[in-house]
Parts: C-alpha cells; sequence; structure tokens
C-alpha cells in the first residue's frame, strides 16, 4: 500500500503526514508513506485542497487535519 500526504509543507501538512505515520504504526501494518510537498506535483494531480492524503492514488481526505482513529478506519478497509 502507498499513502501520499500531498500539500505545501506547512505545519498542517506536516501534522497530516505525523497522523498517517502513527496510524501504519498502530495497525502494524506494511504501507510506504510519502509525503509530496511539490506544489507543481500536488496540482498536477487534480488536488486542489491540502493537506490531502491519497491511497494508492485514490484521492481519500482533502482540505483538513485528519485524526489519527479516522485514517485507522480508513486504512483498516485496505488491509495489507
Amino acid at each position: 500500500m502507498k499513502i501520499e500526504v500531498l500539500g505545501a509543507g506547512c505545519p498542517k501538512c506536516k501534522k497530516t503526514g505525523k497522523n498517517v505515520k502513527k496510524a501504519v504504526k498502530q495497525l502494524g501494518i506494511k504501507a510506504e508513506v510519502v509525503e509530496v510537498f511539490d506544489m507543481a506535483e500536488v496540482v498536477s494531480r487534480g488536488v486542489t485542497e491540502t493537506p490531502a492524503v491519497m491511497i494508492d492514488g485514490e484521492l481519500k481526505i482533502a482540505g483538513r487535519i485528519p485524526e489519527v482513529e479516522e485514517i485507522v478506519k480508513l486504512l483498516s478497509k485496505y488491509g495489507d
């Protein structure tokens, strides 16, 4: 599973990245967590609100910082 955190590298985006990593650790799953802070790349993917979270190329969350519990619920649907 590949999880991408997209944004400008602002504190909100970094907090989102930390929450994603906490959720992955909590679930004990294998996942590649990548932070994409190049705005040209973010825009090229059609993301208009940041921070955003993509799982396996699919946009799941945009425009807010998700709580760890929300990410855990989202990831638990995917398994590993």
